[in-house]
């Protein structure tokens, strides 16, 4: 008789199919129904007219690209965003028409024309790229008008032409042949941070540039600004469109923004016991021995470690649940294997399911907890774990 876990599997998504999801030490689990329900949510602060961008490039912030893209696009997403060009091929070989904008710099000759083959539309940031594609899309007598976006920096310091010379900028690529303008852009640096200073500033110069391109005549099919935070922050920034990456993903950019929406995180990462054994008051565990039992104790073995994206500075740090109770990690992380703490919990058996982020019973552990711990951001914990784990979606 299949689990109640395995009674969830939709689909699992390890490409080498050879043997089932749960012959698998460790995986990811992701709930496209949460997924779904945060895009819904999304749709809820943006008025009728403003579109809704998923950003799936990392693969999904390990989420799994190509499902995520499909049930975003189900639940009301417009568009599709991605950082490269094999991020968006990937898209379209799954079947995926919708618009796919590329959102980090492309200049070579195989870049463009794939762009060009796979219908997808890159962001332009400076004149010599423009340039740049308006030869090679001539030189390949590319027969319909390339859509392109063109983004302005107002204060990333990233990718843009600076907002100052957004005239100049935006008249050239008006001009040149086989291009056709499809948005203007700009991103926020600090949208997440509760001083909305910075952010407004740049939001002032994004208005700046726009006033500046409309007294010059020039026709501005579609702008967008705002990022999660600057979507779940303030409603003026939304434009004809927004950008939405971890909010998708069910987590919020910052703890001020919790109370706008209710978001669901869509992964948790699961890992099963591999070993239970009884150690003795003295022993140490693990390399290092930065683990010592300061009495008899019992542990378990879990197939997860470092090379599945468990950040090694966790060690003697982090919690797992365990039939829903936490329970401490002891000892250094390993590349493959965890130890746990099992001593308050009766009789733990090899082959129990542990979760490593997600919730069991009112218990939860999240990206962002680990992010606390380390100093760092949602986002990278969510990008950390490898394609060793196979994604299972789940409803």
């Amino acid at each position: 008789m299949l689990s109640h876990e395995q009674n969830k599997i939709v689909s699992w998504t390890d490409k080498s199919d050879t043997y089932t999801w749960f012959s698998q030490r460790a995986w990811v689990e992701i709930d496209l129904t949460a997924l779904s329900n945060n895009v819904l949510q999304i749709r809820k602060l943006l008025s009728p007219g403003t579109q809704l961008m998923a950003v799936v490039k990392a693969d999904a912030y390990g989420h799994g690209s190509a499902s995520v893209a499909q049930t975003a696009l189900k639940s009301g997403a417009n568009w599709l965003g991605v950082a490269t060009v094999p991020e968006g091929i990937e898209l379209r070989e799954a079947g995926i028409q919708a618009r796919i904008l590329i959102l980090g710099a492309t200049y070579t000759n195989e870049q463009v024309q794939a762009i060009a083959r796979w219908h997808l539309e890159p962001t332009l940031c400076s004149a010599k790229q423009a340039l740049v594609f308006s030869d090679i899309l001539e030189a390949i007598n590319f027969d319909s008008p390339l859509q392109v976006h063109l983004k302005l920096d107002t204060g990333m310091s990233r990718l843009g032409t600076d907002w100052h010379n957004c005239a100049e900028f935006v008249q050239l690529v008006a001009r040149l042949p086989h291009l056709q303008i499809a948005s203007i852009y700009s991103h926020l640096a600090t949208a997440d941070s509760p001083d909305p200073t910075v952010m407004k500033l740049q939001h002032q110069r994004f208005e700046s540039a726009i006033a500046i391109l409309k007294e010059i005549g020039i026709e501005i099919p579609r702008l967008h600004l705002a990022n999660s935070a600057g979507t779940l922050s303030d409603k003026s920034l939304h434009y004809d469109m927004v950008r939405v990456g971890l909010a998708v993903y069910g987590l919020y950019p910052s703890v001020h923004l919790r109370s706008t929406i209710d978001l669901k995180p869509v992964l948790q990462v699961k890992a099963r016991v591999t070993h239970v054994k009884t150690i003795e008051k003295g022993v140490g565990v693990s390399y290092g021995h930065t683990f010592i039992a300061n009495e008899q104790m019992r542990l378990a073995v879990v197939g997860i470690g470092y090379a599945d994206g468990i950040p090694r500075n966790l060690s003697n740090k982090m919690q797992v649940l365990l039939r829903g109770v936490k329970v401490p990690q002891i000892g250094a992380i390993t590349m493959d294997q965890i130890m746990i703490d099992i001593s308050a919990i009766p009789d733990v058996q090899e082959g129990e399911i542990a979760t490593i982020l997600g919730s069991e019973g009112q218990h939860h552990i999240t990206a962002e907890d680990w992010a606390n711990q380390l100093n760092t951001i949602s986002w990278e914990i969510l990008c950390s774990f490898k394609h060793r784990l196979p994604r299972v979606n789940i409803i």
